[in-house]
This record gives C-alpha cells, structure tokens and sequence, in this order.
C-alpha cells in the first residue's frame, strides 16, 4: 500500500473587481518569488473558479505529513520578496479558508 500524502487546498476569496489584479499581481511578484524561493515544489497548481462561489483564487500543494507542511508555511512567510507580495495581496482577499485532506489508499495522485 502506497504512503498516504496530506493535500492542503486554499481558497482566497477575492473581492469583487479585485481578480485582474490578484493575478498580475500573482504573476508578476508571487509566483515569482515562490519559484526563486524554491518554495514552488510542494504546489500541485492555481485555479480560479469559473463556476459555482465566483471570485475565488485556489492553490493546492502536497506534502508528505504536516511537519513538513508547517516547515514550509514557516520557511515561506521568512521569505522577504514572497511577504512583500503577500502584503499586497491581502487587501485584496476577504476571506480564506484552508483545507487539509490526505490522499485515499488507491487511486491516481497528482
């Protein structure tokens, strides 16, 4: 049987009028910052909500058990240039909701 992985979802609601916005400002500074910072390796991938609750930015990433999910948030928010993005991009959100799920025994993984 295959090692269970933890998945963390994050759901940022972005203010209505705000998402062009949220994504330049994801492409330009962000993603950027997540990619020079290594950090971007734990990410399964971005998505922006199309139908359903609108004005929703949504990222997962994968990790092996949640001590390495806390190292990473906590390595990540000490990283200078991906907390000068955050700091921008948070007026931008009304809320955020995060979900932990571990994968099922069987199946395909991303």
């Amino acid at each position: 049987m295959a090692e269970l992985e933890l998945y963390e979802r994050r759901t940022y609601d972005v203010h209505v009028g705000q998402m062009s916005k949220v994504l330049e400002l994801y492409s330009n500074e962000g993603w950027p910052a997540l990619e020079a910072g290594g950090h971007s390796k734990f990410l399964v991938g971005y998505f922006v909500s199309d139908t359903g609750p609108l004005h929703q930015l949504i990222h997962i990433w994968r990790f092996n058990n949640d001590a390495e999910r806390r190292d990473f948030w906590k390595n990540l928010f000490t990283d200078d240039d991906f907390m000068s993005f955050a700091v921008q991009l948070r007026p931008l959100l009304q809320k955020q909701e995060i979900q932990l799920m571990q994968s099922a025994p069987w199946g395909p993984r991303p």
